[in-house]
């Protein structure tokens, strides 16, 4: 397979890459130096940027959604009708890719990234009206609420009841690890509006409009590396309007799972790792604490990653090439899922070796290794094979979609 641009794309790329160096501002270009909010990198530094307390930063956060927002990149992957972009498959993976290598945050987060796509493919016209304005001029930022602490990788097994009271629902219920909600404007939600359909009907897809409102409590939950990013939330007799259902009632699971598809097809984190495994490699290399030069085993495993990484950029370049070519990924979307966190995982834990003890000294002590990036990253990686699938789901699709093996 050739992954070489061909004249028309590295022209794209030249484009997008001279963009972000004249208009990313400053206050991002900091933030990668410093290492500052971790607990709140990549998919969700912008949310936590548009509430900050300090205005410069939300000032910051405003100037980058405008220029994006000058090409329609804030939603690259939207139809230019609706305010996006319109960009081919290939162009979408070269601007995530190069918006990945210069660490440039997206905006929008889960409102651009996954409801959004969902609403101009299930929504009314009034629904579209209604949501698709907000989410892209960042107005809006909105939360994910699928899991609950019985319904994760099972997640037909939930709970949260939607019970019908004239034009209105009342939720009750609880969700958990969900990203971002403490800083979000409203939360879209799986809810079981028919309790006596089968386990994956009776599902409704509700968007609820404002997380503050009366009945809604969103508590922090803290990770093992004292960043606050996910939160489980509280529902107690919360009214939403019935038009808020996204597409039909009791079908819910149908409109999630089109949303899982947006999820799943990323190129970030392979590109991710690869400037991960860069610092590395550097460091091990060039810094007197390294134990490379003590230890074949950490120079086989280093070499390991090496390729692993390689190998998790062909499998999103894969899922892209099949877009490109107007084939729907499926099971190739849960193999390179899969391989990136667990692989993610794994990077993270040579880079701790490769220091040993030093490897442990926590950021902010000003002696750590690489600004601790491997211990705090492998600490917080723990969960990355449980979110978004966890690896054992996505093994089972391999196996029943990809092999042709049946279910146990």
């Amino acid at each position: 397979m050739n992954w070489n641009d061909d004249a028309e794309q590295a022209a794209f790329r030249d484009k997008v890459a001279t963009f972000i160096q004249e208009r990313m501002p400053d206050r991002y270009r900091q933030r990668i130096e410093t290492g500052e909010d971790a607990d709140m990198d990549g998919f969700f530094a912008w949310y936590a940027d548009r509430v900050s307390e300090d205005q410069s930063i939300i000032d910051a956060a405003a100037e980058w959604a405008g220029a994006l927002a000058e090409n329609g990149w804030i939603a690259p992957h939207w139809p230019v009708e609706y305010g996006g972009a319109g960009l081919t498959a290939m162009e979408q993976v070269i601007f995530n890719e190069e918006m990945a290598r210069a660490q440039a945050p997206s905006v929008g987060g889960s409102g651009v990234a996954l409801l959004g796509p969902t609403v101009l493919v299930h929504g009314t016209d009034e629904q579209k009206e209604k949501y698709v304005g907000d989410i892209l001029s960042g107005t809006v930022a909105w939360a994910q609420g699928y899991s609950e602490p019985g319904a994760g990788s099972d997640l037909g097994s939930l709970q949260t009841r939607a019970v019908r009271d004239g034009d209105e629902y009342i939720v009750n219920g609880q969700k958990i690890w969900t990203s971002g909600a403490h800083k979000a404007d409203a939360i879209f939600a799986l809810v079981r509006t028919n309790p006596d359909a089968p386990k994956h009907r009776g599902i409704s897809f509700l968007m609820i409009d404002d997380i503050r409102q009366p009945g809604i409590n969103v508590r922090a939950l803290i990770d093992a590396a004292w960043g606050h990013h996910i939160n489980e939330v509280f529902f107690e007799d919360v009214r939403v309007p019935v038009a808020n259902v996204l597409g039909e009632v009791d079908r819910g699971w149908y409109v999630g799972m089109t949303l899982l598809d947006f999820e799943r097809s990323g190129i970030g984190a392979p590109v991710e790792q690869q400037l991960q495994l860069t610092a590395l490699l550097d460091a091990v290399v060039n810094d007197e604490r390294s134990l490379l030069g003590r230890s074949q085993a950490i120079r086989d495993r280093v070499a390991e990653r090496y390729i692993a990484t390689e190998i998790s950029y062909n499998l999103s370049l894969r899922v892209a090439s099949m877009q490109a070519a107007g084939l729907v990924p499926n099971y190739e979307a849960s193999m390179g899922k899969m391989f990136a966190s667990e692989q993610g995982q794994e990077l993270h834990r040579v880079g701790v070796r490769a220091f040993g003890l030093h490897s442990q000294i926590w950021p902010g002590d000003g002696r750590e290794v690489l600004k601790g990036e491997h211990i705090r990253g492998y600490i917080r990686s723990i969960p990355s094979t449980i979110a978004g699938g966890s690896s054992e789901v996505q093994r089972n699709i391999i196996a029943t979609r990809g092999l042709g093996l049946p279910r146990g």
